[in-house]
């Protein structure tokens, strides 16, 4: 296997590094022993010959491996990875490990898929905190379009420890758009040329935000499926269904749920004219007061016409909890680098937002019926992917979206469907079928973890070794250098 030759040579190449202080031994050079019989010295120079001439593959063994495909545990299984690529995955009861394979003893360990981040605005700081968080991609849903998509390239490239990115950009909005960075768009030849100049820049996805509306909606949409892209919403003026129904493949946030539910959507709609802010603290605090027949119903639509949903619950319980000390100062938290944390000016955001007890109070009474909403939309099929909105204020990139992993089990799904929300079903959703499973032929992202996050979810926050794009690092090494 790998190309192995026969050809007697003294050539001695490094075996493949295993960062953060791992590796195997390097090969020794056979030199000339006098002290040899013959015989002895034909045998030893057979033996070089055939020995493969460096290490260049990488074998993980005695895991117990959670593939993402849904099948049972595969216990003691070894996982040889090759050129970035998985190449065999078997138990390793009969198996031959490849000679030229430097074997990793994982024992006992857990092996997952890389976890993938399904809504994340990446800053070059986080980069490293996410793999050695297990964190291995992210789908970026915004950012300063030209920074943002050289960071990609210069991360596809090679450049340094850093999750795989996928980025659709700047956001598409209305006038005056929220944020300077995103586009501003007041009629369909404009939003046909934003769609236009992302797919020349070379977006993987497009995202509208909360000022988009039906009439908007359209012609982006029309212009989006010329060049295969697909489209993602953070909704305001356009509730869910008749997103979904315009052709909107995922939905950020659980945006536009409510106003779908409810029978006065307008009210929703007043309030996001006013302010972003207005209209996400209507749409915050609604939740409380829709029904569960409504929120089903809903569900059950968004289930049938194949919608993702993106619920961010991490982000819903984060900023229903900010008057909550434990929140401020959680060890995430701390592993935030100082600047970042003045940065994010918490008080400037809380009177930005206008935000207060009463508001907090208000927030954390709507939960319950998130939870709700997301327990119906799985019980009818419905996807869920994984997202946090980190680098946000209090959201921690890689942690947090542990931490979502932790929530969607409070809300009724198992450890495994969690899993899946942050490994396979991302992977769907981005069109990246080489990623979010361990198979043979996949991508070699994954994780190995010290325990079983089947028995208890928050077991995925306990990351050994990362392997990311075929190189292994320890985790512990990688969050030293922090």
């Amino acid at each position: 296997m790998g190309g192995r030759s026969c050809m007697i040579t003294r050539r001695v190449t490094e075996p493949p590094r295993l960062a953060g202080g791992e590796g195997g031994r390097r090969p020794q050079a056979i030199s000339a022993l006098p002290a040899l019989s013959a015989g002895l010295m034909v045998f030893a120079l057979l033996a070089t010959a055939c020995a493969p001439k460096h290490k260049d593959r990488i074998a993980l063994v005695g895991g117990n491996l959670i593939s993402g495909a849904g099948d049972a545990v595969m216990r003691d299984a070894v996982i040889v990875v090759y050129q970035g690529h998985i190449e065999t995955v078997a138990p390793r009861e009969g198996f031959e490990i490849p000679k030229s394979a430097v074997e990793v003893d994982v024992t006992g360990r857990w092996i997952i898929p890389g976890l993938i981040d399904g809504h994340a605005h990446t800053e070059r700081w986080a980069l490293g905190r996410y793999v050695a968080a297990g964190v291995t991609s992210v789908r970026d849903v915004h950012g300063q379009e030209d920074s943002i998509l050289a960071l990609k390239e210069e991360v596809g490239l090679g450049g340094g420890v850093a999750p795989r990115i996928y980025s659709a950009g700047a956001m598409i909005d209305g006038i005056p758009p929220t944020y300077e960075d995103a586009t501003g768009i007041r009629n369909g030849d404009q939003a046909r040329r934003a769609v236009d100049a992302r797919a020349v820049a070379g977006v993987d996805y497009l995202k509208i935000y909360t000022k988009i509306t039906p009439d908007l909606l359209k012609p982006l949409l029309d212009e989006a499926g010329t060049f295969n892209l697909k489209v993602t919403g953070h909704l305001g003026l356009t509730d869910a269904l008749t997103a979904m129904k315009l052709g909107v493949v995922s939905i950020e946030h659980m945006s536009g749920v409510p106003e779908a539910a409810s029978s006065s959507p307008e009210k929703f709609y007043a309030e996001h004219r006013k302010s972003f802010f207005a209209g996400w603290n209507y749409f915050e605090k609604s939740w409380a007061s829709l029904d569960s027949a409504s929120l089903t119903r809903v569900a059950n639509a968004l289930a049938e016409g194949r919608v993702a949903i993106v619920p961010t619950l991490v982000l819903h319980e984060t900023y229903s909890r900010l008057d909550d000390p434990a929140v401020l100062g959680s060890d995430d938290v701390k592993s935030v680098p100082d600047s970042v944390v003045t940065r994010w000016n918490l008080p400037d955001l809380k009177a930005r937002a206008g935000w207060d007890d009463t508001q907090f109070a208000a927030f954390r009474a709507s939960r319950p019926n998130q939870d709700l909403f997301l327990r119906a939309f799985r019980s009818a099929g419905g996807r869920i992917v994984a997202g946090t909105d980190a680098t946000n204020q209090m959201l921690v990139p890689g942690w947090s979206l542990h931490t979502e992993l932790e929530l969607l089990v409070n809300a009724g799904l198992t450890p495994e469907d969690a899993l899946e929300t942050a490994t396979r079903n991302t992977a769907q959703l981005l069109g990246a079928d080489s990623l979010g499973l361990v198979a043979p032929g996949k991508l070699a992202d994954l994780v190995v973890l010290r325990s079983n996050p089947l028995t208890d979810i928050r077991n995925t926050r306990s990351v050994e070794r990362v392997m990311v794009r075929g190189q292994l690092y320890l985790a512990d090494s990688l969050r030293a250098t922090f």
